[in-house]
């Protein structure tokens, strides 16, 4: 009896061997005594997706890394002084160009109301960055809360979306202005303008506010450090140890909706803008009309090149280092509004003699 007992012990130790490995014993998950065991032919990936759900949210982080210069946090100060020049020179040039278009009365026509809603979505885009950029590179203060991450996406797509908007709106003011320079005036009022400016930006609120509701219901029990000194929908998204099919459909859908749409719109205006301007008789006629496009066009470059950019290198450009990633990234979200302002005033002569005027009174002549 005893006998067989020591040889059944023997045969299941082997067959355990054969099973779980040289220890006999199932793998742990985590060491201690409250270590989980998984099943042969089970993944740690299985694993986590029968968890309970009281047991995901207890491994939620509530907290994010934020990440300055990969791969080198002892050199994120050196950012510090280039990031202030950037963003004093962002606030500087739209709150000049919002002031002169407020108190010059001249400039109160549609094309100006649109650029002033640019400068406007421009200091707004940077006002959401700022906080964590500052925070990361001036201070090294890497750690946001969830709920703070979460509002800084919301804002930063939110005003990506105006800006995408106002562009549009923006050509079809010049389209407006060289198709039917007789009618501009009556088809641009005060109240078509405004109604255009509030569909810009519900359509971009609209189109953003199931964001912060799509991340909040993902859990988050692997690492936490996101790849930039801010938070985005699609760098938090890939910390989540969950399907995020969803969030990665309706990201797409939201991209298509607006920036593709746009972009497309842009072309199409553009198309009929030249098409008019080639109607145009006089050559000096033709040449003052598309002079008067030339600021618009560096601007929609100007927010258009960076994104194409940024998009092509994260999905081609996967081999390149993390630190061409993160600069495409800031220069798509600071470039354009620090060079907006700079072209819009070096390029139009009546905002540049108003600039003038207002900050050095008449002693220089229109």
């Amino acid at each position: 009896m005893e006998f067989t007992r020591t040889a059944s012990q023997k045969y299941g130790m082997q067959r355990r061997r054969s099973l779980y490995g040289g220890t006999g014993k199932p793998p742990a998950l985590s060491s201690g005594p409250f270590s989980t065991h998984i099943l042969p032919g089970m993944q740690k990936s299985d694993f986590y997706s029968t968890m309970s759900p009281f047991n995901q949210t207890t491994d939620n982080h509530q907290t994010f890394t934020l990440t300055g210069i990969p791969g080198m946090p002892e050199k994120d100060f050196w950012m510090a002084l280039p990031l202030s020049l950037l963003y004093s020179t962002t606030f500087l040039g739209n709150i000049i160009i919002l002031v002169v278009i407020k108190v010059e009365r001249s400039l109160h026509e549609p094309m100006y109301y649109f650029l002033a809603m640019l400068a406007a979505t421009d200091l707004s885009l940077s006002l959401s960055s700022m906080p964590t950029m500052i925070s990361v590179h001036w201070f090294s203060w890497r750690s946001i809360t969830f709920d703070a991450c979460v509002t800084q996406m919301f804002f930063i797509h939110t005003f990506g979306g105006v800006e995408s908007g106002v562009l549009v709106a923006m050509a079809f003011d010049r389209f407006v202005a060289i198709r039917f320079p007789l009618h501009y005036a009556t088809v641009l009022t005060h109240g078509v303008i405004s109604k255009i400016g509030a569909i810009v930006l519900l359509r971009s609120v609209g189109a953003v506010l199931p964001v912060p509701f799509l991340i909040k219901r993902l859990p988050f029990c692997h690492s936490n450090i996101l790849s930039h000194a801010y938070c985005l929908h699609q760098d938090a998204m890939r910390l989540a140890c969950a399907d995020t099919h969803v969030n990665s459909i309706y990201g797409l859908l939201a991209v298509i909706f607006i920036i593709v749409l746009d972009a497309l719109i842009l072309l199409i205006s553009y198309f009929l803008i030249l098409q008019a301007v080639l109607g145009i008789a006089s050559r000096e006629e033709r040449l003052k009309a598309l002079n008067t496009c030339f600021s618009h066009i560096c601007a929609v470059l100007l927010f258009y090149v960076p994104l194409i950019g940024m998009t092509l290198i994260h999905r081609f450009g996967k081999h390149l280092s993390p630190i061409v990633h993160t600069l495409m990234a800031n220069v798509y979200l600071l470039l354009p509004p620090v060079l907006n302002p700079v072209v819009y005033s070096v390029r139009t002569k009546q905002i540049w003699q108003r600039i003038v005027r207002v900050f050095c009174g008449d002693r220089i002549g229109p």
